[in-house]
C-alpha cells in the first residue's frame, strides 16, 4: 500500500505539549521514505554491477530488498527477483510502489517470526499474508469499531504486538553481511558490512535503550495517532527516524526535481536541520582534559565520549568522524592545525584521501599537522588492496569507530571487533577514546594560546565519492556532480571543546 494512503489517516498532528509527532507529512522527508531515491545508492549499485556484471540480477535483487521493499516483495511473491534500474526512472518506474521507499506498511507488517536470528538479517523479515487479509502490527489495542474503520479505509487489520518496538525489527535491514566476489562473480567471502544491532547487543545499551527509543523518541503526553477518530495513546513514538545523514537530505532537497522526490523543500530542510541537531546533541561529547606548556611547545589531551548505542559512526562504511584541532596565537594566527576539511570534502593530512591505496592509521598521539585521528572502517579486497567496493571487500584492516558504553573490545566477536592499532590502545575503550597532541611551536612562541577542537562527521567521505568518478555511467557521474557541488558542506559538527593556554 502506498505511503500516501497511510498519510491520509495519519496526518501530521501536534500533541498538546507542542511536540511534533510526525506520523504524517513529516515522514516523507525522512531518509527511510526516500531510500529508493537516494542518488548515492543508485551510484553504488551501478558501480557494483559494472564491477560484477555476471551477477547483476543477484545484486539488484539484494539491494532492492531494503531500499525498494514493496516492489521486491511483489516480485519475489511472483517467483521473480527485485529490480533497481528498471525502477529508478521517476517518470516510469517498472513497479508503481518502488519509489515509495520504506513505506509505513512495510515495517508495520513485519511479523515477529525469526526476529533476532541470523535468518532475519539481510532483509530476511517475514510479512504475513493471512487469508483473511493483511495485518498491521502496532503497540496498542484497537477496539472493534476502529478495526472496522481501518479495514474499510486501508484493507489492513490492526493487531497489537510489542515486537514492533524491539530492536530486532530494525535489525532485519540494518544488519547486512555482504557476499564478496571475484572478477568472475564467484563468491570468495563474507563481510559484516554493517552490524549495529550486534554492537548494541555487546554494549550496556541493550538493557536501557532500543533502536526506537533513540531514533523514534516518544511524545511526553498522550496523543492521538490519526486524524480520523483518533484516540489519545500513551508513549506514542515520533516517526522522524532521526539519524546522521543530513547531507543526503540536503541533496534530496536541492535535486528533488531530478530525483522525483515528493517531499517539499521546506520539509526536507526542516528534516536536515533536525538531523544536525540530533547529531550535535545525542551522539558524543568532546572535552580538553589536559593542556600544558613544554620546553618545545604544547601538550593537549582530548577525551571523546560516545553517547551512542552502537559504534560511531555506524553502519555503511562510507561514514567517518574525526578530530579537527586548531591552535591559535594571541593575534588569531593558526600555529597548528590537524584535520581541516577541504572544500572538496577531503581531510588535510588523511592518507586515504591523498592516495586510494593507503589509509590513515589509528593514533594514540598526534605529533604533526599531517596526522589526524579518524574514526572509520577501512576494508581490503582479496589482494589486500584498500577498496570502497562492497562486493570486493573481504575484511576490515581498520575499525576504530568509537565504541558504545559497556563494549568490551577484548570479548567482541569477529563480526564487530576492533581492527588495527586501536585494539592495543589502552585509552580506546567502551564509551570513548583519549588522544594526546604533542605540538611543536616556534622558538619565540611564548604568548597565550587558544585551542579549538571539533568532532566532525561525514556520511559520505571523500574517497567513497571520488572512487565512483572512474565509472562511466549516468548514476555514478550524476553523483560525482552532486558531490562536487556540495562537498564543502558535507561535514557536520558532532561536538566542540575549547580551552585557553596562558603565556609562558
Amino acid at each position: 500500500m502506498p505511503s500516501s494512503q497511510c498519510i491520509a489517516c495519519h496526518a501530521q498532528l501536534t500533541a498538546a505539549t507542542g511536540e511534533d509527532i510526525s506520523i504524517g507529512l513529516g515522514w516523507r522527508a525522512t531518509i527511510m521514505a526516500n531510500s529508493a531515491r537516494d542518488p548515492y545508492w543508485h551510484a553504488a549499485v551501478r558501480r557494483e554491477v559494472l564491477d560484477h556484471p555476471a551477477v547483476q540480477a543477484v545484486i539488484e535483487d539484494t539491494c532492492s530488498t531494503c531500499h525498494m521493499p514493496m516492489a521486491r516483495f511483489d516480485a519475489a511473491a511472483a517467483g521473480g527477483q527485485g529490480q533497481v534500474f528498471a525502477n529508478i526512472a521517476p517518470a516510469a518506474p517498472h513497479h508503481e510502489l518502488a519509489f515509495d521507499g520504506v513505506s509505513c506498511t512495510v515495517c508495520h507488517q513485519i511479523s515477529a517470526q525469526n526476529l533476532g536470528s541470523h535468518a532475519s538479517f539481510d532483509g530476511g523479515f517475514t510479512i504475513e499474508t493471512p487469508s483473511g487479509g493483511r495485518v498491521a502490527f502496532g503497540p496498542h489495542d484497537v477496539d472493534a469499531g476502529r478495526q472496522a474503520l481501518m479495514r474499510s479505509a486501508a484493507t489492513f487489520k490492526p493487531s497489537k504486538s510489542t515486537h514492533i518496538q524491539q530492536a530486532e525489527l530494525c535489525a532485519t535491514c540494518h544488519t547486512l553481511f555482504t557476499t564478496a566476489r571475484d572478477d568472475a562473480g564467484q563468491e570468495i567471502g563474507t563481510l559484516p558490512e554493517q552490524v549495529p544491532y550486534q554492537e548494541w547487543l555487546h554494549s550496556d545499551y541493550r538493557a536501557t535503550n532500543s533502536c526506537q527509543s533513540c531514533h523514534m523518541p516518544e511524545v511526553a503526553a498522550e496523543s492521538p495517532i490519526t486524524s480520523v477518530l483518533g484516540q489519545p495513546r500513551p508513549n506514542v513514538s515520533q516517526h522522524t527516524f532521526l539519524g546522521a545523514n543530513a547531507f543526503m537530505l540536503d541533496l534530496l532537497r536541492r535535486y528533488r526535481g531530478e530525483l522525483g522526490v515528493k517531499a517539499l523543500p521546506q520539509e526536507l530542510e526542516a528534516s536536515a536541520k533536525a538531523t544536525r541537531a540530533f547529531l550535535g546533541t545525542r551522539a558524543a561529547a568532546l572535552s580538553v582534559s589536559g593542556s600544558q606548556r613544554t620546553a618545545t611547545g604544547v601538550e593537549l589531551t582530548l577525551d571523546v565520549s560516545s553517547t551512542t548505542g552502537h559504534k560511531l559512526p555506524t553502519a555503511y562504511p562510507s561514514r567517518r568522524a574525526w578530530l579537527h584541532v586548531v591552535v591559535r596565537d594571541a593575534a588569531g594566527r593558526v600555529v597548528f592545525e590537524s584535520g581541516a576539511v577541504r572544500p572538496d570534502g577531503s581531510i588535510a593530512g588523511n592518507d586515504n584521501d591523498a592516495d586510494a591505496q593507503r589509509f590513515e592509521p589509528h593514533h594514540e598521539v598526534v605529533a604533526s599537522a599531517d596526522e589526524v585521528q579518524i574514526y572509520e572502517a577501512i576494508m581490503v579486497d582479496s589482494r589486500d588492496a584498500v577498496t570502497t567496493g562492497l562486493l570486493k571487500g573481504v575484511r576490515f584492516v581498520k575499525d576504530n569507530r568509537l565504541l558504545p558504553r559497556g563494549f568490551d573490545k577484548r570479548t567482541a566477536e569477529p563480526d564487530f571487533a576492533v581492527r588495527g592499532a586501536a585494539a592495543d590502545d589502552a585509552d580506546f575503550v567502551g564509551g570513548g577514546d583519549r588522544v594526546r597532541y604533542r605540538i611543536a611551536l616556534a622558538a619565540g612562541e611564548r604568548g597565550p594560546l587558544t585551542v579549538e577542537a571539533e568532532l566532525l562527521y561525514q556520511s559520505i567521505s571523500y574517497r567513497w565519492a571520488e572512487n565512483l568518478r572512474g565509472y562511466s555511467a549516468e548514476e555514478t557521474q550524476r553523483f560525482g556532480r552532486y558531490y562536487t557541488e556540495n562537498a564543502a558542506a558535507s561535514a557536520a559538527v558532532i561536538a566542540v571543546a575549547t580551552t585557553a593556554i596562558p603565556a609562558r
